[in-house]
């Protein structure tokens, strides 16, 4: 996995002779820690994805990020003597899946924000996502109904074309 760094260069922004990092946002860092636990062959150290980003991160900025992101669950660690070793908690899909749910947990109105998502979904999106919600049920077991198809006249029964039409 080399010795390539995963942020950008350096700029010589310290004055001649010197280079400071550029001053990079959270979330920047995060994906950058993130992209380098993925790209480990292993558990890793706070060290090993130090050396990873180039260097010009303080060991204490990894720290802090990697706190972050355990705080998160991004992240999962293990002692290894007095120090810890750390492993992304999932996939780049997963990592995704986490924030989309993090967003949609921290709204007071979920029905609105679900509405206004899917009626923004494209039509290939629309499909996949019927797709897993017919999976998804058919995983949850028979809906009621002799025949084993769901009531359409239950109390609560939403048609999942709803979702769509603003229903």
């Amino acid at each position: 996995m080399g010795g390539t760094p995963f942020g950008k260069s350096l700029g010589d922004l310290g004055g001649p002779g010197r280079e400071r990092a550029r001053r990079r946002g959270q979330g920047q860092l995060e994906a950058q820690v993130l992209a380098a636990l993925h790209h480990s062959p292993g558990p890793a150290t706070a060290a090993w994805v130090q050396q990873r980003l180039g260097g010009d991160l303080a060991y204490t900025t990894v720290m802090t990020i990697l706190s972050r992101l355990h705080t998160k669950q991004a992240v999962t660690r293990e002692r290894s003597g007095r120090s810890y070793v750390w492993t992304p908690a999932a996939d780049e899909a997963g990592l995704a899946a986490l924030r989309m749910r993090r967003v949609l947990d921290g709204e007071p109105d979920r029905d609105a924000v679900l509405t206004s998502f899917v009626s923004a979904l494209s039509a290939h999106d629309e499909q996949l996502l019927r797709t897993l919600l017919d999976r998804a049920s058919a995983d949850d077991g028979p809906p009621p109904g002799e025949d084993g198809a769901a009531d359409p006249d239950a109390p609560g029964h939403r048609d999942p074309s709803d979702l769509t039409h603003g229903g």
